[in-house]
């Protein structure tokens, strides 16, 4: 047996229990394929967590467009909330008064009024000057209609009985919001061919109504005109659809698959901590593409609606009320990601975490000090927190977090206030664990 043999490991199938014992060679082979190992298990970890975390920054964006979409079109109050402030835009109502008041008049003949006219002032033997003059009285009693019925329409639309057909035209309109989304059915809002129109038949018999009242009684004689407004035209209407159908489908699947995945990387990588940054700045950039093509797409939709269809002003304001709950759950995930990276990095080994834990450490301390020296003590409950720290820290952020997802529909400002709630607790459970008094550091028997 050659001398400075070092014996084997001792497990079961060790050579040592067999009374073999490793040369320096066979040692030296020994750990060498045991950090063989070590390092492709390592290498398998760092590429299923490169895959996880790839798929969880491809299902961030879809998720959260899915999300929306389900809520929206599923959840009557809040495709209520989308749509209700459109009746109070003035940008709105003027397209809507001035469309109205083009289709109601176009539907008046007023040459045969004229021509009526003249024909009766012939048989009763009027002179044939008035005769002629009757003639063109067409053009005169053209832009009278027109301005009677602009403002009887102005007066309906800019009424608050309008906004309340509104709100309940579009409360009762929400199976079919399912249909045009879907291509099943048709409703106040659906789909005809390549353009998205909405069916605005309450708002004409209000019209109707309210024009028979101001004495224009041949306004119930007004046949059933076009009622519905095209919103815009896009060739890709169908494709739309079929996309709105699947994100609505997987609405409630895709959010739960993306979180799944964000904690399968974290947990799947060898730098537990670093996944977390790395995912979460990762979601808050997927965010930001987000935010970038919602930009992009408003501006595509505005150079798509042309002017004789929808005023620009009109337009601008329709697409910023459908997508203003978009724009702000966006925003919402973008500082959630940016919070969660802070924390995750205050928590490394880095010499600025290092430091601003320190601080607040001794902050703590000093404040618990005053308050021990002040005869407001902790005993018992602030040996058990200082104990206990991490526990305690843990729950307060879990707290917070299960808040958020709990919330319907945070908002930035939610955020922030759950995120200074939670910070204040553990400023207070901190200070507490320092207000041990002269029992700080004594161990409490009851706790081994």
């Amino acid at each position: 047996m050659a001398s400075g043999a070092t014996s084997g490991p001792s497990g079961s199938d060790s050579p040592a229990q067999s009374g073999h014992v490793l040369t320096d060679e066979e040692h030296a082979e020994y750990l060498r394929l045991h950090r063989a190992s070590r390092l492709r298990h390592r290498r398998l970890r760092h590429a299923g967590a490169s895959v996880l975390l790839v798929l969880t920054l491809l299902l961030a964006p879809l998720a959260v467009v899915a999300v929306w979409v389900h809520d929206t079109v599923a959840d009557t109050d809040r495709y209520v909330q989308t749509v209700a402030p459109l009746a109070s835009e003035p940008a709105v109502q003027n397209a809507l008064v001035n469309h109205l008041t083009d289709r109601v008049v176009a539907q008046v003949d007023v040459q045969a009024v004229t021509a009526s006219l003249t024909k009766l002032l012939a048989d009763n033997g009027a002179p044939p000057r008035v005769v002629d003059a009757s003639k063109a009285l067409t053009g005169p009693l053209r832009s009278a209609v027109q301005t009677v019925v602009h403002r009887v329409i102005d007066r309906v639309v800019t009424s608050d009985i309008f906004k309340e057909a509104w709100v309940a035209g579009n409360r009762r309109a929400q199976s079919a919001v399912v249909g045009m989304l879907t291509g099943e059915g048709q409703g106040a809002l659906k789909a005809s061919g390549d353009a998205v129109q909405l069916d605005i038949g309450v708002v004409i018999d209000q019209v109707k109504n309210r024009l028979v009242d101001a004495g224009f009684k041949r306004a119930s004689a007004i046949p059933r005109i076009d009622r519905s407004v095209t919103l815009f035209r896009t060739d890709k209407l169908h494709k739309a659809q079929n996309a709105m159908r699947l994100l609505d489908i997987l609405g409630n699947w895709l959010p739960v698959l993306t979180l799944v995945a964000a904690a399968a990387a974290v947990w799947a990588a060898p730098g537990h901590r670093l996944m977390l940054m790395v995912i979460s700045l990762g979601f808050g950039a997927m965010m930001i593409v987000l935010l970038v093509t919602l930009v992009v797409a408003r501006r595509v939709y505005l150079d798509s609606v042309p002017p004789a269809v929808l005023p620009p002003d009109a337009a601008t304001v329709i697409f910023d009320t459908f997508v203003r709950f978009l724009r702000d759950s966006i925003r919402t995930l973008l500082v959630v990601s940016l919070i969660t990276a802070v924390a995750a990095y205050l928590y490394g080994p880095s010499r600025a975490a290092r430091a601003v834990r320190s601080t607040t450490q001794k902050g703590a301390t000093v404040a618990g000090r005053g308050l021990s020296r002040a005869g407001l003590r902790t005993g018992h409950l602030g040996e058990w927190l200082a104990a206990h720290r991490p526990w305690t820290t843990g729950v307060t952020i879990g707290a917070g977090a299960l808040t958020l997802v709990l919330w319907n529909h945070p908002t930035v400002g939610v955020v922030a206030l759950v995120l200074l709630l939670v910070v204040a607790v553990l400023a207070v459970t901190a200070v507490l664990a320092a207000a041990t008094g002269p029992a700080a550091g004594r161990a409490d028997p009851s706790l081994s």
